[in-house]
């Protein structure tokens, strides 16, 4: 008798994973495609979902696959029915005939880092938010509104806050800041930009029609991208960038307390900006440590969490610690031999 595999999608902003594994946690299959979040990524749903699935299903036979969690950022509310026609179009491009269950990166974060069924999830990638859960069931929610609207403290926030200070440090409405040379650097492919207040009047403004052309040439999910940079200037003493994380922490904390994060339940970090080392990651975790006494746990992929999910969902019964672990343990690895973290979610 052939064995029962289940799949794990995670289809964040900027990258999007699939995990395919057997019901005792194995893993036996990865794949990886572009960002898959319609609000911010751009391209086809459907294509990218499908490219993932492609990847870790190459060597393995799709009959014996028998559910399919697969999560988005983007897809509550109204982009429920956008995501999960998506994924269903890519299920079925993939020759895969087991059941398929969409639901938000939410869920799939939180399950990446616990097993336990209640606790809060606090993220900060491309895109920021709180969500309480109890008994498996999201409860609240605060923020993840998108770029646009909300996300505040989110890798992408952090960017475009500093792409204003470096056009204001260029126009003269702010002070010098290191932020003006690194993000030449990032989005006019090493540009030179020499300090400020050394180029003339008409330089300065060449530069910066330069840097609004560049920044709005990109989907507004890439900006996250020059996070990782505002961390190392602030770290290196930039009192622009400084204040910039700063104000990250604050909204980040902030967004945390409003969800009312119940007494002794699990926490999990997720995101690029809070696993990545940095100021934010350092202040924001010692916030939560200092409001609820324990450390909190981490998500690494949410491609895992959908995966332990399927398991879940598959078996009928709780998904057991080691289960979990074998699931989660792979990537923690992975990501500990890495130099960072892309901006995935």
């Amino acid at each position: 008798m052939s064995r029962m595999l289940v799949v794990g999608v995670d289809a964040g902003a900027t990258t999007t994973r699939c995990v395919l594994a057997t019901l005792d946690g194995v893993v036996v299959g990865r794949g990886a495609a572009g960002g898959a979040n319609q609000n911010s990524s751009g391209g086809e749903l459907a294509d990218t979902i499908g490219a993932a699935l492609e990847g870790a299903l190459a060597t393995t036979d799709a009959a014996t696959v028998r559910l399919g969690v697969l999560g988005a950022a983007g897809s509550a509310g109204a982009g429920q029915a956008v995501f999960r026609a998506a994924a269903t179009r890519a299920w079925t491009r993939a020759g895969l005939t087991g059941e398929i269950i969409a639901v938000t990166d939410l869920e799939v974060a939180f399950a990446a880092g616990t097993a336990d069924p209640g606790g809060v999830l606090l993220l900060s990638g491309t895109g920021a938010l709180a969500a309480r859960f109890a008994g498996g069931v999201l409860e609240r929610r605060c923020d993840g509104y998108g770029w646009l609207l909300g996300d505040e403290g989110s890798a992408v926030w952090i960017g475009i806050r500093a792409l204003r200070a470096a056009l204001a440090a260029l126009d003269g409405r702010g002070e010098p800041t290191a932020l003006v040379g690194k993000a030449c650097e990032w989005l006019t492919a090493g540009r030179p930009a020499g300090e400020p207040d050394a180029l003339s009047r008409a330089e300065r403004e060449e530069l910066a029609q330069a840097l609004l052309a560049a920044g709005f040439a990109r989907p507004p999910a890439a900006l996250g991208q020059l996070a990782p940079a505002v961390s190392a200037i602030a770290d290196a003493g930039d009192p622009v960038a400084r204040r910039i994380t700063d104000a990250a922490v604050a909204k980040l904390l902030r967004t945390f307390d409003t969800v009312e994060p119940p007494a002794g339940g699990a926490v999990v970090l997720a995101g690029s900006v809070l696993l990545s080392p940095g100021p934010v990651a350092r202040a924001v975790r010692a916030g939560v440590v200092a409001r609820t006494g324990a450390e909190p746990r981490e998500a690494v992929d949410g491609a895992s969490g959908a995966a332990a999910m399927a398991v879940a969902r598959l078996t009928g019964g709780p998904v057991p610690d080691a289960v979990h672990a074998r699931l989660t343990g792979g990537a923690r690895a992975e990501r500990d031999h890495e130099p960072g973290l892309d901006e995935s979610r």
